[in-house]
């Protein structure tokens, strides 16, 4: 196995991130022709000189202060999490920095988080599995120490708070558990099939604990069919992936293979499928990543995400990590979770 601390795969994930970010900020909205009009070959791509982030990377950093703040209380549970979850939501919310084209279901649901009196699970749009909460869920999968039940509850928990979809849930979920694995040296290779036996193994778990009532805001039955919906939804992108990887171009728009990756399904497979494509070259995903159709700088910052879990800080250029914003905080979380 890898060793993480040695390598530095949280610093690695959290810089490839933002770098990922900064680099789709631009295109997204765009397609691929005008992106290759506007930036040349997509292989040769360059970071803005002024390189700013989205909400992605804003709301990435929101995650990340709550898990550490919930981590100075102790062992990681739903009660020490989800009020400064909560709280670093509105604090986004309410900055003159959220002018990033943050996602509706994020300002409905953060203005809605600000009435004290209001249970988070109220506030949660069960109706949306928008990838508003999956490109912001890496920090969960890099904490050292957590159990796996800590992990994936604090994943599908930080998606709660806005997106209550369970597709949106469980693509967190994988989200946080591929970028574990990654940082712990699982063999990209091996990756989708692991990904697919844990969503087999979670298909009907519904974890009261962490979610509580939220699943009755839907019209499922029961909490397992909330559940296997999310699930279902996610493993049927993982087979599109699991073939996109074996016979898509990497040439082509990486949204033609696995969506364009507005909702989080699609974010997840199309984030990973351009890692994938690309497992050594971390630079070159991050190019395939922005230079695509879709939500440009969520799947960028998932591909870096998941490439510099696997390969770590030393993945990046560095006059790229140098100019990346919020450079000084990511920096000072990945330091804790490198330590």
């Amino acid at each position: 196995m890898v060793n993480r601390v040695s390598k530095r795969a949280a610093t690695g994930a959290l810089i490839g991130l933002a770098l990922g970010d900064a680099l789709g900020f631009p295109t997204e909205f765009h397609d691929v022709p005008s992106i290759l009009a506007k930036c040349g070959p997509w292989r040769e791509m360059e970071l803005p000189r002024r390189a700013l982030v989205s909400d992605d990377t804003q709301m990435t950093l929101a995650v990340g202060r709550a898990l550490r703040t919930a981590r100075e209380g102790g062992p990681l549970t739903p009660e020490r999490l989800a009020r400064p979850l909560r709280e670093e939501f509105v604090d986004w919310y309410r900055s003159p920095e959220n002018n990033r084209a943050p996602g509706n279901t994020c300002l409905t649901a953060c203005e809605a988080l600000q009435d004290e009196r209001l249970s988070w699970r109220d506030a949660s749009r069960v109706g949306s599995k928008g990838c508003g909460a999956n490109m912001r869920v890496a920090p969960v999968g890099l904490v050292p120490g957590l159990t796996a039940e800590q992990r994936a509850g604090a994943a599908r928990l930080q998606s709660a708070l806005t997106h209550g979809h369970p597709t949106a849930l469980a693509a967190s979920d994988l989200t946080a558990h591929a970028v574990h694995l990654l940082a712990e040296g699982t063999d990209p290779a091996g990756l989708v099939g692991r990904l697919r036996s844990y969503a087999l193994d979670n298909r009907t778990r519904y974890d009261h604990t962490w979610l509580g009532d939220l699943w009755t805001r839907s019209q499922d039955p029961g909490p397992e069919h909330f559940a296997a919906r999310g699930w279902d939804e996610c493993l049927a992108i993982l087979d599109r992936l699991q073939e996109a990887v074996r016979t898509a171009s990497p040439e082509a728009d990486p949204c033609l293979a696995t969506g364009e990756g507005w909702i989080a399904e699609e974010a997840l497979a199309t984030g990973l499928l351009c890692f994938l494509l690309f497992p050594d070259e971390p630079v070159t995903a991050l190019r395939r990543a922005a230079c695509s159709a879709g939500d440009s700088d969520s799947i960028a910052c998932l591909t870096g995400a998941f490439a510099g879990a696997w390969l770590g800080a030393d993945a990046w250029p560095a006059d790229w990590a140098e100019r990346i914003e919020y450079r000084g905080d990511l920096l000072a979380l990945g330091a804790l979770w490198d330590a």
